[in-house]
């Protein structure tokens, strides 16, 4: 056992572990609302999107970081020139595997990404008795937590042996969140809703 865990420390000394911060923005493709007599689009308007990483390299090329991203925004219905819209935002954790197409050593590493996580959604506006387009779908102030896939790519930069910068692409893949922005009575709502995330960011390797 002592002969093992002193062969492993070489391994564990030798993994580069990353933490930072993005900032960017979020742009949400729309869902189709069908009611009984129109049809619309629902979903969330373009929005700011800012996080967080802690990432390590297991090996020359792969590596995993753990990922938190909030996205403040609004909810919206539209149909025939009308919109609705109600303040909101989402909550996303996720692990993402990365393989880099270039060595640890390398002052550009592009990466493509792949993992899985959760994410809340919230309506966080007043409710009003009336609401355009109510027909269609209602913007509330609930919430709703849903399993989410993610798939991305970017490319780091050192600036320094410690500082090192980033840009990447997220899309974040969610069953749509109908609880939400719910469907009214006798109309239907598409299943899934993607996010696509795009980010700059700054990092400290330790």
């Amino acid at each position: 056992m002592t002969l093992l865990a002193g062969a492993c420390l070489p391994t564990c000394w030798a993994q580069k572990w990353e933490a930072g911060v993005t900032a960017g923005g979020g742009f949400y493709t729309h869902a189709t609302v069908t009611g009984t007599s129109s049809n619309g689009n629902v979903g969330f308007k373009p929005g700011a999107a800012f996080g967080a990483f802690l990432g390590n390299n297991t090996s020359n090329k792969w590596g995993g970081e753990l990922h938190y991203t909030y996205q403040p925004g609004r909810l919206k219905v539209s149909s025939g020139g009308t919109e609705a819209t109600f303040n909101g935002e989402s909550h996303a954790i996720n692990y993402d595997f990365l393989y880099h197409f270039a060595p640890l050593e390398a002052h550009v590493r592009p990466f493509v990404a792949f993992g899985g996580g959760v994410k809340l959604y919230r309506g966080t506006g007043e409710p009003t008795v009336t609401q355009p387009l109510s027909g269609l779908a209602l913007l509330t102030d609930t919430h709703e937590v849903a399993g989410m896939g993610s798939v991305g790519a970017g490319f780091k930069v050192a600036a320094s042996r410690k500082l090192g910068f980033r840009v990447e692409i997220h899309d974040f893949i969610t069953p749509f969140p109908k609880q939400v922005i719910a469907p009214a009575l006798g109309a239907t709502i598409s299943n899934v809703l993607n996010d696509l995330v795009v980010m700059g960011g700054v990092s400290f390797t330790f």
